[in-house]
């Protein structure tokens, strides 16, 4: 990450924090991922309306990442690629995680310390401390980069 300038990542933040508060002024509800794939996939979350609005959230989001990929597709380029049963894994353990903490690290980080929510503002802390105990574990305990 030795191109990581401030100004990309800060008019990303700006971005995210403004659909964020955009998405609760004109819906009334929080822009976290999982709770919108929830209404989307199950039948009886939040009524036809609020189902067709998460829809159409994550539509967009899936198209954004595709244009933002044809347009700038350096920012996704890897050396690194998990074989199919390490993504599905890791898949399992953040729905799990997901579940578990009633929501994901974009409902609490983004949306719910926004409004100070108590519950958002322990889950956070404790997505960013085990994430650094991981980045710990990893580099220092076994040998990785």
């Amino acid at each position: 990450m030795h191109d990581l300038t401030a100004l990309p990542a800060l008019l990303g933040g700006v971005l995210i924090g403004t659909s964020a508060a955009l998405f609760l002024w004109s819906h009334g509800r929080v822009a976290g991922i999982s709770g919108l794939w929830t209404m989307v996939l199950a039948p009886r979350a939040g009524g036809a309306e609020a189902r067709t609005t998460a829809a159409w959230f994550v539509i967009g989001l899936a198209l954004a990442g595709l244009a933002a990929r044809l347009v700038w597709p350096a920012a996704f380029a890897s050396r690194w690629t998990p074989g199919l049963g390490l993504a599905l894994v890791a898949g399992l353990v953040v729905g799990l995680g997901t579940r578990v903490g009633n929501g994901c690290t974009s409902g609490h980080g983004v949306c719910g310390v926004g409004r100070l929510a108590p519950r958002s503002l322990v889950a956070t802390g404790t997505f960013v401390l085990t994430g650094m105990l991981t980045v710990f574990v990893v580099r220092h305990l076994l040998g990785g980069r």
